[in-house]
This record gives C-alpha cells, structure tokens and sequence, in this order.
C-alpha cells in the first residue's frame, strides 16, 4: 500500500481512482463495509482503492485535548487499511485553511483536477467543508457536472445501535472490552514503543515496559490482562495498567506492561497490547508495599482470567 503525505506529494500519476473520505478512527465494522464497497468497484475500474483521511483529525485541531480519545494511532490505522486492500491512502494535514475551504472548490481542485476521482464511496453521515456544508446531496450535484459517480454505505448496526467510534469508546471506558471486539472486528490493543521510564517497577520486583502514549487522552483507564506482541512478532501474556499512577502522583496517562516470566531488553522496540480482560479501575495505596500487594493480585488474577480465555502465545 502506498502511503501518500499531504496533498503537494501528489503527483500526475495518482489520478484516476476511487476514492473515500474519512477519519477512520479505529477501522472498525462500519469501516470495513466502506471500504469492501471500496475496494469492489475499484477493482471493477481498474484503478487504486484509494482512502482520503486527515492529520490531524479535525476534531483533534478544534478541540485539542478536550477533543475524544482516539482509538487508533496513524500506524495501526494504516495497517488495517492495507488489510482490507486498499492500494493507497493519502494522508491530508487538517489545518484552519483547509477547514475554511468552499465544498465546491475543494470537489473541483482536490478530487477533480488532482485525484482524477472516477467513483466516490462515503458513509451515509459524511460532511465537509466550511461549515460542513459538503454532504451527500452536493457531492451527488458535483459528481453529475464532473463525471464522477457517488455512492453512501448505510449504517452497519450492532443490534439496534449504529456502529460508531463513540459507541466503542463508551464500551471501553466501562471496561466492556467484549462489545468494544464486536464493534471493532477484532480485539481493541494499544501499541506504541517502549520508552525509559522511572524504574518503579523494578524496585515493586514487577519491572515494566512503558509504552510512549502520543496522546493524554485515551479511550481506557485500569489495569487489565493483556497479550503481548512484540517486535519479533512474539506474543506473550501479562498485566497492564492504563492510567497516570496517582500512588506516585504520575501526571500524564501511561501504559505499563508486565511481561510475565519475560527479561529481555524492550527498549526502542514496538509493543502490540491486547487487552484481554478488565480487571479493575485504577486507584490510589496509601504506600508502595500496598501497591506492590495488590500488582500481586493483579498478576495471579491475570494469569486466571488468561488461562480461562486459552490464548496462543
């Protein structure tokens, strides 16, 4: 899959595609349906499977840090794309000018002149454009005068609820890690690289990889049961807590993984973390050896409940 950054790296060669738009946060089942609908008909064209979405998301620029956890990162977003066959994406850099920008001009120079869009598919709630004036109908009224077809993609429902990034993360934040799978297709992780951190958990005889977080704002708090994958494409199982460690007055959110029965170097290295199973909510001890008790019990309570789910490793 060929990842393209930022509208000025497009080059005469891309155009001619069909195309979709979106934030894709979390790649989940609604996703997936766009994306099949994607990929058919542009195999049926014999042009690139090609996925517009944006750095940051717009509600990312609006809102900073008050903005919704995300769910994904850009590197696992990307890799799910290419999963489900997309050839390419282009990554476009979500800025006040471009969220100032007339639907039509933005139809006629981004999609029009420099994409060569042949068929667009979107979701059934899509819009874009100053004031979100760009939606379905305007883009069915530029695709008639351009030559372009568009096509939306109903809701895919879980039960009666429309499946949605804010339906996960409200999964997530109540520890609900089953309805989050079923939303998402697959198992909800976290993963980043593992970065040095203050050697805590050495001296609680639990060391731990601290795994950088991009973000302050997360869609999960606690400690869970975990499956580990690491960088030599190795999995293996373990306990995590997802929080700012209020027992040592942590201030940013961090994810601290214990390997069990693990002593090798992780450092610089990129972690996949499942989390398998919610164990509890993150809490204050009155002191270090009461912390260390309860990562005890989190850990013998961690091996049963990933015993009972009988994963690979």
């Amino acid at each position: 899959m060929e990842l393209i950054r930022g509208i000025h790296n497009l080059a005469e060669r891309h155009r001619g595609c069909v195309l979709t738009i979106g934030n894709f946060d979390g790649v989940h089942r609604g996703h997936a349906a766009v994306i099949d609908r994607l990929v058919a008909v542009a195999r049926e064209h014999g042009v690139p499977a090609t996925v517009m979405l944006f750095e940051p998301q717009p509600q990312e620029f609006f809102l900073g840090q008050r903005a919704a956890a995300r769910l994904s990162r850009l590197r696992d977003k990307l890799t799910r794309l290419a999963e489900l066959g997309v050839d390419r994406v282009l990554c476009v850099r979500f800025n006040y000018a471009l969220s100032q920008q007339d639907p039509d001009a933005f139809v006629e120079q981004l999609l029009v002149r420099k994409l060569g869009v042949r068929y667009l598919v979107v979701g059934d709630d899509f819009c874009f454009g100053k004031n979100r004036r760009g939606d379905f109908a305007l883009l069915q009224q530029a695709g008639e005068h351009h030559g372009f077809a568009v096509q939306d993609t109903a809701s895919c429902l879980l039960g009666r609820d429309r499946i949605s990034s804010t339906l996960i993360r409200q999964a997530l934040a109540k520890g609900d890690l089953a309805a989050a799978e079923r939303m998402l297709g697959h198992p909800y992780y976290i993963s980043g690289r593992v970065a040095h951190g203050d050697k805590l958990g050495r001296t609680l005889d639990f060391p731990t990889a601290n795994v950088l977080l991009k973000r302050t704002v997360v869609p999960v708090r606690g400690v869970f049961a975990v499956r580990v994958k690491t960088q030599d494409g190795r999995c293996h199982l373990g306990v995590a807590n997802v929080g700012r460690r209020p027992t040592v007055a942590g201030l940013q959110c961090r994810l601290e993984v214990h390997i069990f029965d693990f002593n090798a170097d992780l450092y610089g290295q990129h972690l996949q973390v499942t989390l398998v199973s919610w164990l509890r909510d993150e809490q204050r001890f009155a002191s270090l050896e009461a912390l260390k008790a309860q990562i005890q019990a989190d850990a013998q309570q961690a091996r049963a409940r990933l015993a009972d789910a009988q994963l690979p490793v």
